[in-house]
């Protein structure tokens, strides 16, 4: 096997051909392809009857590597294989240690083809200097879950839409992307309730639907707060952050603040192009082209100067969320006189 990582939907639509490996190892910033990958061999690589005898799920702060060598050597019982798998790998409190590295080696060199050992390393990335790591990339399947970035959410949606059999509009993408952000595994559910709800394949999906359905609201959502704030509409700004003052759950200010800052941000990184093509600036500020002619007339009403100063008023507003200027002071009173600052 190649000294390299193999894609998520590489490794899937094997599994779903039967072809299945003797040892996996999931490892990434994004735990929704983790959990894609692993559940589904928990849920299709043995019929239900052989799970109680042949399939192990240990969890690694109560485990250790003696352990996983000890169950990935057993033969099945009654069965032509079993799995084991590792959950919360990253917690293995010996997995890359180096007295006990050499026998993980040892195993994956000459691994028992009647078993199936998956570890789910979530959150963080093995040292790719170690020999451990080098030895899972050349005899494991090695799969690298990466976060996604923002410009290539809208395609994700896209895809994961149309793998359903469903067709998006692009300014319900627009909304998911910006309302629910690159949290694959909740758009992923939030995806699955509308179309569940949805029913019939030859609907568009639309932002009504997306409304009724997801939750978000297509006039009141932070995006719809950014363009407001971006050109200076009052009354509009207003009347969303009003919104969430009466809904904070639904709004929380963390979530708020976070996209107001980044959508800042990507202003100032338009300010500073040298290459202002349409196409070069999708890249620079990280969105998609479909997103970035909004973030360029936003750079024209908003010079750098004015940027900058929007993102002081953001950063005292979070020292004010966390209490460490004032106290007793309500989210909704410290967004109302951000937003205050941001349009004047």
């Amino acid at each position: 096997m190649a000294e390299s990582s193999v894609a998520p939907d590489k490794v899937l639509k094997d599994l779903k051909e039967g072809k299945y490996a003797p040892v996996y190892f999931l490892q990434g910033e994004e735990p929704y392809f983790i959990d894609l990958i692993s559940g589904y061999i928990e849920n299709n690589c043995l019929p239900e009857s052989e799970r109680g005898f042949n399939q192990t799920i240990l969890y690694g702060k109560d485990t250790n590597v003696s352990t996983i060598l000890q169950n990935a050597r057993k033969y099945p019982m009654f069965s032509e294989r079993q799995v084991v798998m590792i959950k919360e790998a990253q917690d293995v409190s010996d997995l890359t240690k180096d007295s006990t590295e050499k026998f993980l080696m040892a195993y994956l060199e000459n691994p028992l083809p009647t078993t199936i050992l998956v570890f789910c390393h979530k959150y963080k990335k093995l040292d790719a200097r170690k020999k451990i790591t080098k030895h899972l990339m050349k005899h494991a399947v090695f799969v690298e879950s990466s976060k996604i970035y923002d410009n290539k959410l809208p395609d994700w949606i896209n895809n994961y839409v149309r793998e359903k059999n469903y067709k998006i509009d692009p300014k319900a993408v627009i909304l998911l992307s910006e309302s629910i952000g690159v949290d694959l595994s909740r758009m992923a559910n939030e995806i699955d309730k509308l179309l569940i709800n949805v029913k019939d394949s030859s609907v568009m999906i639309t932002e009504d639907l997306i409304e009724k359905y997801v939750g978000v609201s297509k006039e009141y959502n932070v995006f719809e707060l950014q363009k407001a704030i971006s050109i200076r509409d009052i009354i509009k700004a207003n009347k969303i952050v009003n919104h969430f003052d009466s809904n904070p759950k639904a709004n929380p200010i963390v979530m708020v603040l976070s996209s107001l800052f980044s959508y800042y941000l990507k202003i100032l990184a338009i300010h500073a192009a040298t290459d202002k093509s349409e196409a070069s600036l999708a890249k620079v500020v990280g969105v998609h082209p479909f997103f970035v002619k909004e973030y360029i007339n936003s750079s024209k009403i908003n010079d750098i100067n004015k940027c900058i100063s929007c993102v002081r008023a953001i950063r005292e507003a979070d020292k004010m969320v966390k209490g460490y200027t004032v106290v007793n002071v309500s989210d909704g009173f410290i967004l109302k006189e951000l937003v205050f600052k941001l349009l004047h």
